[in-house]
C-alpha cells in the first residue's frame, strides 16, 4: 500500500484551506483544485510552501518535505503574498478582544524547548519553522550542548549547519524575486515588440539550441536561467539539473552562446548541485535513523536493568 503524506492546502486569498492525504505532487494538485473548486488544468497551475512562497514542482523535493506542510494553490497571474500584518500599536483595533491564552500563542519556542525536542528524536528537526533553527542557532553552544547532552564541538557543528541551511534558503529567496522581476520585465517588452516578433521569437530561442546532432529538451524557461544567474544551479529543481547534466555540451554552447569550457564549467556545477542535494537527503534519512537507534538501545538498556531488579 502506497504510503499517505498528511498536507494542507489553502487558495492565494489564505481564507479557505482542505486537509488531505496524498502520496504524490500530481495527486495532490487533483485534490486542491478539486477542493478548491478550481476548473483550472492540475497541470497549469503552481503549487508553493505558504510558509515562504517556495515554488513545489519536483517530485522529489515533495517526497522530502515533512507531514502537515502547508502548500497555496496559485492560478495563472496569481502570485504568492506573505500574510497581511497590521502594525503592533493598531492591531487592537481590528480585534474585539485578545486572550490571554492567544497572547501565549504567539510566543515562539525557546531554545531550551527546542533542544528538548532533538534530545528526543534528532529528526524533529525537519519539522521545525526556520525561526525555530535561527532561536537553536542563535543560542549559547555550551548551553545548548549541555541540554541536547552532546559534546561542544558536535553541536557548533549542527549549528554551523543550520546557519548554512537558513544562508542558503535566503539566497534562494533572493534568486526567486530577481526571477520574478525578469519575467515581469520580460512580459513588459514581449507587449512592446512587433507582432512579428512576438509570433517567432520564443521559437527562435528554441531552435537556437538545436544543432545537427538533434533535438534539444532545454526550455525557454530554463535556458533564461541559465544566461542570467551567476549561480543558476541554485535555482534550478532537480529534474532541470539532471536535463542540463545529459544534455550533449555542443547544445549547451550553441543554446546559450557560450565558449565550451563554459558549457562544461556550467554541467559541472549542475552535476555538484544535484549531488549535493541527494546526500543532504541521505544525511537527514542518516540522522533519523541513528536517533531512532539511540532510543532503542537506550530502552534495551532500561529492560535489561528491570530485569535485574527483579
Amino acid at each position: 500500500m502506497e504510503k499517505k503524506k498528511q498536507c494542507s492546502v489553502c487558495d492565494s486569498s489564505r481564507q479557505t484551506s482542505y486537509g488531505v492525504a496524498v502520496s504524490s505532487l500530481t495527486e495532490l494538485k487533483t485534490k486542491a483544485c478539486k477542493n478548491l473548486h478550481i476548473s483550472s488544468d492540475p497541470e497549469a497551475i503552481m503549487l508553493v510552501l505558504d510558509e515562504d512562497g517556495t515554488i513545489v514542482e519536483d517530485e522529489d523535493y515533495f517526497l522530502c518535505l515533512p507531514g502537515n506542510t502547508k502548500f497555496m494553490l496559485l492560478k495563472e497571474k496569481e502570485k504568492w503574498k506573505p500574510p497581511q500584518t497590521v502594525d503592533g500599536g493598531t492591531a487592537w483595533l481590528m480585534r474585539e478582544s485578545v486572550t490571554e491564552d492567544e497572547v501565549d500563542i504567539a510566543v515562539p519556542l525557546n531554545w531550551k524547548d527546542l533542544a528538548k525536542q532533538l534530545k528526543q528524536d534528532l529528526a524533529n528537526i525537519l519539522l521545525m519553522s526556520e525561526a525555530d533553527l535561527q532561536t537553536l542557532t542563535d543560542a549559547p553552544c555550551d548551553q545548548l550542548a549541555a541540554e541536547m547532552q552532546e559534546n561542544v564541538c558536535k553541536t557548533k557543528k549542527l549549528q554551523d549547519t543550520l546557519q548554512r541551511v537558513l544562508d542558503r534558503k535566503e539566497e534562494e529567496r533572493q534568486s526567486r524575486q530577481i526571477l520574478e522581476l525578469y519575467l515581469e520585465a520580460l512580459k513588459i517588452e514581449n507587449k512592446k515588440a512587433s507582432v512579428e516578433w512576438a509570433s517567432g521569437s520564443s521559437q527562435d530561442v528554441v531552435d537556437s539550441s538545436i544543432d545537427s546532432s538533434g533535438s534539444s529538451t532545454l526550455s525557454c524557461r530554463l535556458i533564461n536561467v541559465l544566461k542570467e544567474k551567476s549561480s543558476p544551479e541554485l535555482s534550478l529543481s532537480n529534474q532541470e539539473l539532471q536535463v542540463v547534466v545529459k544534455e550533449n555540451v555542443d547544445v549547451l554552447v550553441s543554446a546559450l552562446k557560450v565558449e565550451k569550457q563554459k558549457a562544461l564549467s556550467l554541467q559541472q556545477a549542475c552535476e555538484e548541485e544535484l549531488n549535493h542535494r541527494l546526500e543532504q537527503v541521505k544525511i537527514l534519512h542518516s540522522l533519523s535513523s541513528c536517533s531512532k537507534g539511540r532510543k532503542t538501545e537506550e530502552d534495551n538498556v532500561d529492560v535489561a536493568q528491570t530485569k535485574r531488579k527483579k
